[in-house]
């Protein structure tokens, strides 16, 4: 029957195309990133000007980075700095903000060191934020990199006290900075240059978020994007802008006139990031230098230049923010500062549209359960229900083409050489049952936009990083981590450490429990639909959920829980639907076949 043939293979490939669409979107992700071409470089005086604003080095990597620490710290005297989130301390070398970790997150589940968001400059991977002033010919000089600062007010940074830093350049210039800090990740910084001379002085204010290398891991994902990232004004709006570790080496400098915004570098869960007065007009430029063996990665701004009459005095007040890129936070910051698409420093993806209503929603789930497990099982009931309609009658339709099967063998039979005939009288018993040979597809093709933006949300937002489920689920985003070749953990062996195939036992080959119970329901599922009358089609039909299976084994545990509850879902409304129209299914087939042996 050759029409029925056709009718399965457009299905087929028309499933198999999304399918493959689906993959090459979510797993290879060759998501489209917005370039800019690079500006011409600034006017020589310009230039002049961010070279004294110290946007070159603090000073070179050094040949033999140290591995302690706290001999990288004892360079210089520091500020202690202790808050519900962050701990570290500040350097009056500079005044660099360049020793940080974040106490609320850990770097392992199983790992009690807290997750490092700056290092000091002497140790390999050095990160760090650090502002100041610019000025030509300035009598005395401006402070720079190297200038070493006075603590003149407090002790400890806290939220509820800030500290003070004094340097007078011995010539009339007196520089007074106020470094505060809230109770999440955000610190203000207030400098006041008093002009205590007979002369006027120009200066600008600048910063700079300098990262000397980027550790090995880092930049490699290619769901979530890593690297430098800001938002600019053009055109009367904002524009987010962002270049991946490996496109960034490769540009040269790139430059934004903006008026507010903000820029900085950015991890997958992390974040740094410089914060001008929204008001004022500022220089903001991305570059990586070669300096000696290190690559150094840079995002720096510099400010209005202003000029400074004798007896006067000026402030100017500058923000960072360095830390965990929680929703509710960037969000609370976006409107408290009035920051243009702060919270798209989370890497929501071109699906944006669904990746954050989907977040939204499990983290209503999550507020009223407790367990984002529970949450991800409550989002697929609103996914299966707000889809009802569309599956039903894809159901429907799979129903009555199951349920006619043996009338569709007949024409095959009764015209068996004639292909026209079988063709005629297959599509006048569809029309006559009213059925949509292509249904079936239609719920998978709606359901992979929504799959692959939970997907997203799972990779890359901080609220679902070491969020446990029940039992052997201690990690949501992370892989099921039982695997087969040991016994689920019965065993005491790790198959990673097996010969030659241990990556391979412990990658793709090492299935856990949630991936089988999801290759499971994918069987079952399939087995509920029309069987495909071509026996190569039915082979490969058969052969999918055993390929999914595997292809699904290494992602991660909260996507298996929302497909496998989706797949449970759909077997129920299914089942339902073909007992209705009378159609045969597996299920009842085996509560049959037991019911008989029990007799």
């Amino acid at each position: 029957m050759q029409n029925q043939d056709s009718r399965n293979t457009i299905i087929f490939f028309v499933c198999a195309a999304a399918i493959m669409v689906f993959y090459m979107v979510f797993v290879m992700q060759p998501q489209a990133e917005r370039r800019r071409a690079a500006q011409a470089e600034a006017a020589a005086t310009q230039s002049e000007t961010r070279a004294a604003a110290g946007t070159e080095a603090a000073d070179a990597p050094p040949a033999a980075f140290v591995t302690d620490r706290r001999q990288a710290l004892g360079r210089a005297a520091r500020v202690p700095i202790e808050s519900p989130t962050l701990k570290g301390s500040l350097s009056l070398l500079g005044g660099r903000i360049d020793d940080l970790f974040l106490v609320r997150y850990r770097e392992t589940l199983d790992s009690p060191n807290p997750v490092e968001m700056f290092r000091p400059q002497g140790m390999e991977h050095a990160y760090f934020a650090q502002f100041g002033w610019t000025g030509q010919n300035v009598a005395g000089g401006v402070p720079g990199p190297n200038t070493v600062w006075r603590l003149t007010g407090g002790s400890v940074l806290t939220p509820a006290t800030p500290v003070t830093l004094t340097w007078d350049n011995g010539a009339g210039l007196r520089f007074t900075r106020v470094v505060a800090l809230d109770d999440q990740y955000l610190f203000t910084v207030t400098d006041t240059v008093a002009n205590l001379g007979g002369q006027p002085i120009t200066i600008a204010p600048y910063g700079r978020i300098e990262r000397q290398g980027v550790p090995t891991g880092l930049g490699r994902d290619m769901i979530s994007h890593e690297g430098a990232i800001g938002t600019f004004s053009r055109g009367g709006g904002f524009f987010t802008e962002q270049h991946k570790y490996k496109d960034w080496a490769k540009k040269p400098r790139i430059e934004h006139d903006t008026t507010g915004g903000w820029l900085g570098i950015t991890d997958k869960y992390w974040l740094s990031a410089m914060i001008p007065d929204q008001s004022e007009r500022i220089e903001a430029g991305f570059r990586v230098r070669e300096r000696g063996e290190v690559q150094v990665q840079e995002a720096s701004m510099l400010g209005t230049a202003r000029v400074i009459n004798p007896g006067r005095q000026i402030t100017e007040t500058q923000r960072l923010f360095a830390g965990a890129k929680r929703s509710e936070v960037l969000s609370s910051y976006e409107k408290s500062l009035d920051l243009p698409r702060f919270i798209y420093a989370i890497d929501w993806g071109m699906l944006w549209f669904l990746t954050r209503p989907i977040f939204l929603v499990v983290e209503f789930f999550y507020g009223l359960l407790g367990n984002f497990g529970l949450a991800i099982l409550a989002l697929t009931v609103v996914v299966k229900l707000i889809m009802f309609p569309l599956a039903n009658k894809a159901y429907e339709s799979m129903s009555k083409m199951r349920k006619l099967q043996p009338m569709m063998e007949e024409i095959k039979k009764k015209h068996a050489g004639d292909t026209q005939k079988q063709q005629m009288e297959t599509m006048a018993l569809y029309q006559r049952e009213k059925i949509n040979p292509l249904a079936g597809c239609l719920p998978i093709l709606v359901q992979l936009p929504v799959f692959y933006a939970l997907y997203k949300v799972l990779f890359v937002t901080i609220e679902m990083r070491h969020a446990p489920f029940f039992g052997w689920i201690r990690d949501l985003s992370a892989r099921d981590p039982s695997n087969i070749w040991n016994l689920f953990g019965a065993i005491p062996w790790d198959p990673a450490s097996a010969p030659l195939i241990g990556g391979l036992l412990a990658g793709m080959l090492g299935l856990g429990i949630l991936p089988l119970f999801y290759g499971l329901t994918m069987w079952l599922q399939m087995a509920m639909n029309p069987p495909a009358p071509d026996p190569v089609q039915r082979q490969i039909f058969q052969l999918m959920p055993i390929i999914f299976t595997f292809i699904m084994a290494p992602f991660a545990a909260g996507l298996l829980v929302y497909w496998a509850w989706n797949n449970i879902l759909s077997i129920i409304q299914q089942y339902f639907i073909m007992h209705r129209f009378g159609a045969e299914n597996p299920i009842d087939n085996f509560i049959a076949r037991l019911r008989k042996k029990a007799a």
